[in-house]
């Protein structure tokens, strides 16, 4: 069986690393993360030597590259079915897509005023209107789900959606953003998920810092 392999961007800073982490995490595969530092003046070689499209993350399946966080989650929904990263109802599977394909493309200004800094307490900070506007669509998202699965997680068990959102949820304890009891349950279960624990603990263990986002 060939190895597994996921590039991944700082662990505290990489929004976009953490979510195929957990998605893979969730299969029961074996695997291994290595970290390509981000913003340093190797960085873009040495991203470019894993990835042509010059991102992280990247995962490799032998050497097979998958690349862009959605399609990596994809790749591991077609792998280990038995993990069930997609709901199996084809409605819930629907809506669990759209919401995914909505977090993957969209919420700009919360993505640029709040940017996911695990390590960081900075509460209000970034609270922009318009911030704050992709905060209110993102949590009325999670109302509609959680109401209709049940929870914990968006889709009752969890799935790529939550992935995709994952990182949301740490930006909102990063920022303090106001949340109500169903959204702050939401990402306390986030937080629970052993393979974020483990993420959370290399990142605060990880020395390489980000001035552009820890002087916010």
């Amino acid at each position: 069986m060939s190895e597994l392999v996921l590039f991944v961007g700082n662990k505290n800073y990489s929004s976009w690393s953490l979510r195929p982490y957990l998605a893979l995490a969730h299969t029961g595969a074996k695997f291994r993360t290595e970290t390509i530092l981000l913003d340093l003046p190797e960085s873009r070689g040495n991203i470019l030597a894993k990835n042509p499209a010059g991102k992280v993350p990247v995962l490799y399946d032998g050497d097979f590259a998958i690349w862009d966080s959605l399609a990596i989650c994809e790749y591991l929904a077609e792998t280990y079915p038995a993990a069930k990263l997609w709901p199996s109802d084809r409605l819930a599977r629907a809506r669990a897509r759209s919401i995914s394909a909505e977090m993957h493309s969209g919420f700009p200004a919360l993505r640029a005023a709040m940017p996911m800094n695990l390590r960081a307490r900075k509460p209000g900070v970034g609270h922009t209107p318009d911030a704050l506007a992709d905060a209110a669509r993102i949590q009325h998202i999670w109302h509609e789900a959680l109401k209709a699965s049940g929870g914990p997680f968006l889709f009752g068990s969890f799935s790529i959606a939550d992935a995709m959102f994952a990182p949301v949820t740490t930006r909102f304890t990063t920022y303090g953003v106001s949340l109500d009891s169903q959204c702050a349950a939401y990402v306390d279960a986030v937080a629970g998920l052993p393979a974020f624990k483990t993420w959370l603990a290399d990142a605060e263990r990880e020395e390489a810092k980000q001035a552009k986002y820890d002087n916010l």
